[in-house]
């Protein structure tokens, strides 16, 4: 696996962002949660443009959010998703590189390194932001950020 243990901190922004929410454990609901996301892009497409794919959760209560980065507020949200003006913030950002298969493991592995260092947390979703299509990328060139909130 290749993920970096040495965090880089920085500022995600404020970010327009539409997503389907699960609540349960991860290892079921983020695939649900992406299969419907996915059947929504081209509907969503229509009438919005997206920016980025991300998904936000929250560990302790197993909140889930797959969902797109738009450039602005939606239009016509297709059924099924939801909006949130995420307000961003001071994250620790940890990246992986290689297969979407290997993010249960990297997270896991980054979740352990912010309590071995104690890393002052705020309450606030994490982020995992695809960074590259693995539609056009290999595999072993995909590349995720695990965002970490930080407290400011």
């Amino acid at each position: 696996m290749s993920l970096n243990e040495v965090p880089q901190q920085v500022e995600w922004p404020q970010t327009h962002y539409v997503f389907v929410e699960k609540v349960g454990p991860f290892q079921q609901n983020a695939w649900l949660a992406w299969q419907t996301a996915h059947g929504c892009i081209e509907e969503l497409q229509k009438h919005n443009r997206i920016l980025r794919q991300m998904s936000l959760y929250k560990p302790g209560p197993q909140i889930y959010r797959a969902g797109f980065a738009l450039q602005a507020p939606p239009v016509n949200l297709p059924q099924g998703m939801a909006y949130e003006l995420f307000r961003g913030g001071a994250y620790s950002r940890f990246v992986l590189t290689g297969s979407y298969s290997q993010l249960p493991q990297a997270s896991g592995r980054v979740w352990d390194l912010v309590a071995q260092n104690a890393v002052p947390l705020r309450d606030d979703f994490a982020i995992e932001h695809y960074v590259n299509n693995p539609a056009t990328t290999p595999e072993e060139e995909l590349v995720t950020e695990i965002l970490i909130p930080t407290a400011d």
